[in-house]
């Protein structure tokens, strides 16, 4: 998609950091430099695009500012702490570029101001923000499929949700979008603050507290307390929803300044039931309108219920719902059926205790005719609690339907075992070399079988399905 030359200039941006109390900000170079996105990596830097010079735990961008001129960046943010080094090298270049640099204390907190201002040049636009230990990504694709049915929706590129990825969204969102829908991530603590600051959601959603990043925030209870932050904008004027059967339900309503209401298939306005249709998903009856929604699982009922509580909350027509629930389809590694000799299910992605075990479930639920094998790679970030919830997969697999079960990375060792120790019949396998669990993989599969790939993003089983699906 081709991006207008300018949407901010580099005075309009120091204005925007200035606003935002960064008050030691300053601008080197040409005013009127303009720009209409943000990049963080100066490989992708064009003549359009702002460059952030962000240090990350591999590189820092202040190493690449020359990069991004060469490129053709118009403007840059760099670090007060590493501009005097970077001076020597890019200073002289500015005035032949036409470009200018935002000198600042704290880049990443620059970005979020400029980020702000651009979302709030839209003032018509009604911001809906999505939260959650799992489910947000595809809660948000649903409802944006709903959404889409009947206006110009802005949203994020695939899952840019993090205080990074957040802020870059802000630059996408079309002048025409009459709703964005924005999922919004985190892993540390605060972040969840700095994104509903940016973002400033008129509706906010949390899908569940469950245990992604827990070995990051140490207990549920400080999952939910960073995921509750994304109410801390509201004024009274804004809705929130929350899980009906969510453990921390009263926790996330307590205090909130609004109206925190519940969804869930008991309380979500309009969802009259569902019928499980295996492997093709769900026949949901919706207003009483029979949709066919093509996403598997439990979990994914969830999130269509949640994107229904959003449609609803917004005045979304139901035959607009019907239409967008139809027309979702599953993202790559979430939730997707590839069918053939073998038919697999590629939900690797992410992984993280609460998705693995409603993976294994929705299998077992199946009514199938031939093998089936599990494949759990390690799911990351769990930190102390690592061992015990691999255990517990691991037991979950033990006494499962499944014939085979194959356990991939170092993470896993502790579910191989508890696997065993549940007196698993079939063929248990460990595995840490890929090339050898892809050998064993195949030599075990036969016309007929059902294969679950489900791990974390960092072990790639979808490297598996050229092998397998034929």
């Amino acid at each position: 998609m081709a991006r207008p030359p300018v949407l901010v200039t580099a005075a309009e941006a120091l204005a925007a950091i200035h606003e935002a109390g960064i008050a030691e900000a300053r601008l080197e170079g040409l005013p009127g430099a303009g720009f209409s996105w943000a990049a963080v990596d100066s490989r992708e830097a064009d003549s359009t695009s702002l460059f952030v010079a962000l240090a990350g735990a591999k590189a820092d961008g202040h190493d690449y500012l020359r990069q991004a001129l060469d490129s053709g960046a118009p403007c840059l943010i760099a670090s007060e702490a590493r501009w005097p080094e970077a001076e020597k090298t890019i200073a002289s270049l500015l005035e032949a570029k036409a470009a200018a640099v935002l000198v600042v204390p704290d880049c990443l907190r620059a970005l979020q101001a400029i980020a702000k201002a651009r979302r709030e040049r839209v003032p018509s636009l009604r911001r809906i923000g999505v939260t959650g230990s799992s489910g947000k990504t595809t809660t948000k694709e649903i409802a944006a499929s709903i959404f889409a049915q009947g206006q110009v929706v802005a949203m994020n590129a695939g899952n840019l949700n993090s205080d990074i990825g957040l802020s870059q969204s802000m630059f996408g969102i079309d002048e025409d979008a009459k709703i964005g829908i924005f999922e919004m991530g985190m892993n540390r603590r605060g972040e969840m603050e700095e994104l509903a600051g940016i973002l400033e959601p008129d509706i906010a959603l949390v899908t569940n507290v469950g245990t992604a990043h827990i070995g990051i925030l140490g207990s549920r209870a400080a999952i939910a307390k960073e995921k509750k932050d994304i109410f801390s904008r509201f004024d009274g004027r804004q809705v929130g929803y929350v899980g009906e059967d969510d453990d921390f339900n009263a926790y996330l309503k307590e205090g909130v300044r609004g109206e925190v209401r519940d969804f869930g298939p008991l309380t979500t306005k309009g969802f009259r039931g569902a019928k499980d249709l295996g492997l093709d998903g769900y026949a949901v009856d919706w207003e009483g309108l029979q949709v066919r929604f093509p996403l598997i699982g439990r979990h994914n009922l969830a999130n269509a219920i949640a994107a229904m509580a959003l449609a609803e909350c917004v005045g979304t027509p139901p035959r607009e719902v019907a239409a967008g629930l139809e027309a979702v389809r599953p993202l790559f590694g979430r939730s997707e059926i590839l069918r053939g000799e073998v038919t697999v299910i590629r939900d690797c992605y992410n992984a993280n205790p609460d998705s693995a075990e409603a993976a294994i479930e929705f299998c077992d639920s199946l009514v199938w005719k031939g093998r089936r094998a599990y494949v759990i790679g390690s799911m990351l970030e769990l930190g102390a609690e690592s061992d015990a919830e691999h255990r517990a997969i691991g037991e979950l697999g033990g006494v499962s339907k499944a014939n085979a079960l194959f356990f991939f990375g170092e993470e896993t060792r502790p579910a191989f075992e508890s696997a065993r120790a549940a007196g698993f019949t079939g063929l248990l396998l460990f595995e840490t070399d890929f090339d050898r669990l892809r050998a064993m993989l195949q030599a075990w599969l036969r016309k007929g079988d059902l294969v679950l790939l489900k791990g974390s993003r960092g072990v790639a089983l979808e490297r598996l399905t050229e092998s397998i699906c034929r």
